[in-house]
């Protein structure tokens, strides 16, 4: 065994047994779940049993996860910067676990729209805090105040735009792949009022 595979070898006993102590379950629950003898249980978290993929398997299933997540390996880069999007005021982040779905950091200036025609909709699901003043979420024929450290949750089919009220607010913004990609495809983030720099 290679000091590369002994060391997987050993996260992933580790890990197995520290999904079993933050579930709060003993070795027997566990094993029981996994319908596996206790003591292979003792044996495989304790390193004096060798790891079988099916075994793998069955006790990622019992720790409600997956195959991958059990034995995935810590990247070496951890922190990422931002990439800029000046012209939109814009600092977006991929979140490496789904490549699909973004973080985005902006600055906004502009209340919502008046008019119900400048809301948009698109598949996917969209999650934002107010980092610093007050957003207005207009959200179908709703209209929600989020103050500073509030957060929103809302399917993007709903038609939706948000702006500040009061003066500027800044926000932080999760979007699905599909939610991206609505607002990519429409045109910049067109839910959201102009910022500084548009």
């Amino acid at each position: 065994m290679t000091q590369e595979e002994s060391e997987l070898d050993s996260l992933v006993r580790k890990r197995i047994r520290a999904l079993r102590v933050a579930q709060g379950w003993s070795l027997e629950e566990l094993a029981a779940r996994a319908k596996v003898s206790q003591s292979t249980l003792s044996r495989i978290e304790n390193g004096r049993r060798r790891l079988a993929l099916d075994q793998l398997l069955t006790l990622a299933r019992a720790l409600d996860t997956s195959l991958d997540q059990l034995v995935a390996t810590a990247s070496d880069d951890v922190v990422t910067s931002p990439v800029i999007d000046g012209a939109h005021g814009l600092m977006r982040w991929p979140v490496k676990g789904d490549p699909g779905m973004s973080v985005v950091r902006q600055r906004i200036t502009e209340p919502p729209p008046d008019n119900p025609s400048r809301m948009r909709a698109h598949q996917g699901r969209e999650w934002l805090v107010v980092l610093s003043g007050t957003a207005v979420l207009l959200l179908g024929h709703r209209r929600y105040r989020v103050e500073t450290n509030q957060a929103a949750e809302f399917p993007t089919m709903l038609p939706h735009a948000i702006g500040a009220e009061g003066g500027p607010c800044e926000i932080l913004g999760i979007f699905d792949r599909d939610a991206r990609r609505g607002h990519r495809d429409s045109g910049r983030d067109s839910s959201y009022r102009a910022s500084d720099g548009s």
